[in-house]
């Protein structure tokens, strides 16, 4: 029994329990936010309605941005638990338990168990990846798709004789395949770009053969290129041209309005891997290693790091999860620090035990302010009166009920960073240990406590809105901003419009309901003048319209 503890296969065992209690039980406790996570799940509901599952769509029109795999993944899950939030993120819980699992096991194999450990913890532990597998969006998958082929790939050109070279080759082109099906063309081009930084540093020089290269071309085409082959057979080639169009986009306008600095990215991988990037920083300095594979997989992460950081700060548009697949070389670079700390072979800087204590203080105490201010609003009523955007000022002035349980996560994390702080200088292991479980301690009871509050506060009155009017002959539609909360939680059906004009789609309905946010009142109102108004609520504005009456200007 003692032998058991001390195996792989125990911790294997335990990942899967101890992920499968944390990431499932909570995963529908929010509503879908608009628009990333209802986009893909109004995706898979459309395809469970139409019976259409080759072609992606939203209200039942082509939808250009992303493959299906994804999709089907959450219809799958649909069909199992029914068209809802858990359903939408049950695949992200699973993807948690697979990469965590998939982490071990190659750290495992990269150096030891032990360093296999601590990988998964410190990429477990960090703050957005523990979030992102809460949610549905498409990205968790993609990334460990990404990963595993980058793995696998290090894997061939590291185990020059191993017996299961070509394998890890086939798998490596596999897993890149499913990354394209995922997200599309970018995983080709994030993967091709960091072998070429590889290639050059090597001088052009690795132990390889042509067969090989043109097998791993072949497998990564078939996998990758399966869909769109299904559609080049169907005759859908405007689906081909349209998604390729939207993916070149990316790089040279800022779609949706999320533009951002240019060092965007390395704030949000500076916050939001915490305290795996505090470890990070130990790796930088550290000039070799002694074990080759370890040397190999070490200078692959900072290769990918450094691929996806300057790859998506030139890429106008800065969503925060678009550098999300940097987080697991992150968490690599840390682990492989803590592991030669563990061997009392580096020490943390001054600035790293600075860094433990003053990014959970601030992050800690924006989530106490949050609720102190929302609860005691005489403190910032003075400050809503100057402000010219009357949808923020709907939006705090809320009527969201708080209590003393919210303040729980931000202590958690204060007065768990300050007794880690206090032990990292006394070189004690089990500080670092501590501030990962005080991290994952704090991003659970956010996600449960805070996460609620904050949807229902942003969106709720929008999500009640939609929901009401669900199943209705008489339509419900969003004016002057977009919407896809409309389409999921109002269930619509095929055929309910036509097209994107939503003047048409008042036109062909009796009676049209609408939801307005205040700041765009004004403007809507000057182009559909004969809208009632009803009603009003946080920010947004409730009206009818009757198709008999509406004049709308175009």
């Amino acid at each position: 029994m003692t032998e058991f503890f001390r195996s792989k296969y125990f911790y294997f065992i335990l990942i899967i329990i101890l992920g499968s209690v944390i990431f499932i039980p909570f995963s529908g406790v929010v509503h879908l936010f608009d628009w990333d996570e209802i986009i893909f799940a109004e995706s898979a509901r459309e395809m469970i309605v139409s019976g259409d599952y080759m072609t992606v769509t939203i209200n039942y029109q082509p939808f250009y941005e992303k493959p299906p795999l994804f999709m089907w993944l959450q219809v799958l899950s649909m069909k199992v638990f029914g068209v809802n939030e858990f359903a939408a993120r049950f695949p992200n819980a699973i993807c948690a338990i697979i990469t965590l699992l998939a982490l071990y096991l190659a750290g495992t194999r990269i150096l030891d168990k032990r360093f296999g450990l601590l990988w998964t913890l410190a990429h477990g532990t960090a703050l957005l990846p523990f979030f992102y597998f809460q949610t549905g969006i498409i990205d968790p998958w993609f990334n460990l798709f990404i990963i595993l082929g980058v793995i696998l790939f290090v894997f061939y050109l590291g185990f020059e004789n191993h017996s299961k070279r070509l394998y890890y080759l086939i798998l490596s082109a596999f897993f890149l395949g499913l990354a394209v099906l995922t997200k599309g063309p970018v995983a080709v081009l994030i993967f091709t770009a960091a072998f070429v930084v590889h290639l050059f540093l090597q001088k052009g020089k690795i132990k390889t053969k042509g067969f090989h290269i043109v097998l791993f071309i072949v497998v990564l085409a078939v996998i990758g290129g399966s869909w769109f082959l299904l559609l080049i057979v169907t005759g859908n080639y405007g689906v081909i041209h349209d998604f390729i169009h939207y993916q070149a986009g990316l790089f040279s306008d800022g779609f949706a309005g999320h533009d951002g600095f240019p060092g965007f990215h390395f704030v949000i991988i500076l916050l939001g891997m915490f305290p795996a990037s505090v470890f990070f920083f130990s790796s930088i300095t550290r000039k070799r290693e002694k074990n080759r594979m370890v040397s190999l997989s070490r200078q692959w992460m900072f290769i990918l790091l450094i691929v996806v950081l300057v790859l998506f700060s030139i890429v106008s548009t800065k969503l925060v999860h678009y550098s999300s697949l940097a987080y697991f070389p992150v968490s690599f670079l840390a682990a492989l620090a803590l592991h030669h700390w563990f061997e009392r072979h580096l020490e943390f800087k001054r600035f790293q035990r600075i860094m433990i204590l003053i990014i959970p203080l601030f992050i800690g105490l924006t989530t106490l302010l949050i609720p102190y201010l929302l609860t005691h609003q005489q403190i910032i009523n003075p400050y809503l009166e100057s402000l010219n955007d009357p949808f923020v000022k709907g939006v705090i002035s809320s009527e969201v009920s708080w209590s003393t349980i919210d303040y729980l996560p931000g202590m958690i994390f204060i007065i768990g960073a300050i007794i880690s702080v206090v032990l990292v200088h006394k070189r004690d292991r089990a500080s670092v240990i501590i501030i990962q479980i005080i991290t994952l301690l704090f991003t659970y009871f956010t996600v449960i406590l805070f996460v609620p509050k904050v949807e229902k506060m942003l969106q709720g009155p929008s999500i009640e809105f939609f929901e009401k009017h669900a199943d209705s002959e008489e339509l419900a539609i969003s004016l002057g901003f977009k919407s896809f909360a409309q389409y999921f939680y109002g269930k619509w059906q095929p055929g309910m419009t036509r097209g994107e004009n939503k003047s048409e789609w008042i036109m062909e309905h009796d009676v049209t309901h609408v939801i307005i946010k205040s700041d765009k009142l004004d403007k809507t109102l000057k182009r559909f003048e004969d809208i009632k108004i009803t009603s009003e609520k946080w920010g947004y504005v409730f009206g009818v319209i009757e198709s008999s009456s509406a004049d709308i200007k175009e």
